[in-house]
């Protein structure tokens, strides 16, 4: 059930937002070669709380940390470890989730560790700006996979894929609601979109192909061809005036 948001929800919800998209730009700063994604987590963790929320990853279905960090072929849930030290030319993907009084947010960024290849660059660029592509077909009345068929033409337009295995999802008063939201698929179908859907629309984008494959952590997912991953995820309410981000500032 899609469950739709009044426009206090949606406030509340933007603070959340506010607070996700704060400690992005707070980490941001701190990923430079050297240092371990261990480190980056307790500060993620501290950041939020600092905020006045709380990390919703943090043992959410088991997971053990704060934030989901992932590094090069890893497409999400890459887990932090002392062990993990960023080196230069990696790329690193950033997924944080924050609850606040009630409701969550979500998005994820992909940051370049010191200087990358223009490869690299190139991937970053055009997941980011898929997801813009999705975000402007969130619109009252389109379909729900207007948003997947705008994400996976601009995609493979460049020759790149889209990773079928993981979607966007609802999101609210739980971090995963109805609907999913595929990043691939034909336009005009699903359900329509109204007032007051709120949804974490993110296109995860492979230089190679769309096979992934789970480590045995359990947890960290991979390309299965060892080629390169890119992710960005915002959350978003729809409005009479048109989709409204909630985690950028």
């Amino acid at each position: 059930m899609i469950i739709r948001k009044s426009k206090r929800e949606i406030d509340i919800m933007l603070k959340a937002n506010t607070i996700v998209a704060e400690t992005h730009e707070f980490l941001s700063e701190k990923i430079n070669p050297g240092i371990s994604t261990y480190d980056l987590d307790k500060m993620v963790e501290e950041f939020i709380e600092n905020k006045g929320g709380k990390p919703s990853f943090k043992g959410y279905r088991g997971y053990p940390a704060s934030v989901c960090l992932s590094i090069n072929d890893e497409v999400v849930h890459g887990i932090p470890s002392k062990s993990r030290i960023l080196e230069e030319g990696m790329i690193l993907s950033v997924d944080i989730g924050v609850y606040y009084k009630g409701f969550h947010g979500d998005a994820a960024r992909t940051f370049a560790v010191g200087n990358i290849s223009q490869k690299a660059k190139d991937l970053i660029d055009v997941t980011r700006q898929s997801l813009d592509m999705g975000i402007e077909n969130a619109i009252v009345g389109n379909r729900l996979t207007d948003i997947s068929n705008a994400v996976q033409t601009h995609v493979e337009s460049f020759g790149y894929s889209v990773v079928r295995d993981y979607v966007g999802h609802g999101i609210g008063r739980d971090m995963h609601e109805d609907p999913q939201i595929p990043n691939f698929g034909p336009a005009g179908r699903g359900p329509r979109l109204k007032e007051g859907m709120t949804l974490a629309i993110e296109p995860m984008v492979n230089i190679g192909h769309f096979d992934v494959k789970t480590k045995d952590d359990g947890w960290t997912v991979v390309t299965e061809d060892g080629s390169l991953s890119a992710h960005w995820e915002d959350s978003i309410a729809i409005t009479k005036e048109g989709p409204k981000i909630l985690s950028r500032i």
